[in-house]
């Protein structure tokens, strides 16, 4: 009988349609080696053209999830996704708090196609109980200026985003650039020292997932063990191969391809 990989938990909602929230969370974490398990946080109707629906579960079902793994089985990680309402985002930051273990926090804001993920009244709970216990946090250009009013036009802007975001209390910031023209370029940073993580941007539409995937591949690598820098590093290197090798699905945006690194290998 061999040893259990490193495990990881995700808290997030559920994409029907296979390529971002808890879907694209498992399979990033089965691409990576590690155990992936799962506390839903809200089912939506989603699929290549956008989210139809949204039904948010109760907090006792999302609390009773996250004990029920943590307390047996045990994570090495924690990675966070849509949490939709102040009340789930509170109860998922103090379930955090009591854990020991790195947590990733995507403040998930609205999806890839523009629909609203988390209520505004939510916001403020994210701001003061959410990033606060975060590891590591990556927001995107949308959630930085949802988060912060900061608004990010140019690649110089990324510094001021980070400041922002850090003064709510994460360890680490990665702010997205990929919204930006150009590289695809990222910051990493913690207030002191500043990793700037640059790939080419790839001539393909099809990124659903994207947040998600790197989320979790940063507590994926978190999970083994890596710092950090590496562990972003790492991480951007995966999504990166992941957009790479996007595909089309149904008639609007398709998701990344999350076995890209297994399907390439000789």
């Amino acid at each position: 009988m061999s040893a259990p990989p490193p495990r990881v938990l995700t808290v997030a909602g559920s994409d029907s349609g296979g390529g971002a929230g808890i879907q694209a969370d498992l399979k990033t974490m089965l691409a990576l080696g590690v155990h992936g398990m799962s506390v839903l946080t809200a089912v939506t109707a989603q699929n290549s053209l956008g989210v139809q629906g949204a039904w948010e579960l109760p907090v006792e079902a999302v609390r009773a999830q996250y004990r029920s793994v943590v307390d047996d089985i045990g994570v090495q990680a924690v990675k966070t996704g849509m949490l939709s309402s102040a009340e789930l985002v509170e109860a998922v930051a103090d379930l955090i708090a009591g854990t020991d273990a790195p947590a990733v926090v995507d403040p998930v804001g609205v999806s890839k196609h523009g629909d609203p993920l988390l209520a505004a009244s939510a916001l403020d709970s994210v701001r003061t109980r959410l990033l606060p216990v975060a590891t590591v946090a990556t927001p995107n250009l949308d959630e930085v200026a949802q988060l912060t009013g900061v608004r990010v036009e140019t690649e110089d802007g990324l510094r001021r985003a980070a400041r922002a975001v850090l003064d709510f209390g994460p360890r680490w910031v990665v702010i997205k650039g990929g919204h930006l023209s150009g590289d695809a370029v990222d910051l990493l940073t913690d207030g002191s020292e500043e990793h700037w993580l640059r790939a080419p941007r790839h001539d393909n539409r099809h990124t659903h997932g994207t947040g998600c995937t790197l989320a979790s591949a940063i507590a994926s690598h978190l999970a083994t063990g890596r710092p950090v820098p590496e562990a972003v590093k790492e991480a951007k290197a995966y999504v990166t191969g992941a957009i790479a090798s996007g595909f089309a699905l149904g008639t609007g945006i398709g998701p990344v391809n999350h076995a890209w690194n297994l399907q390439n290998r000789t």
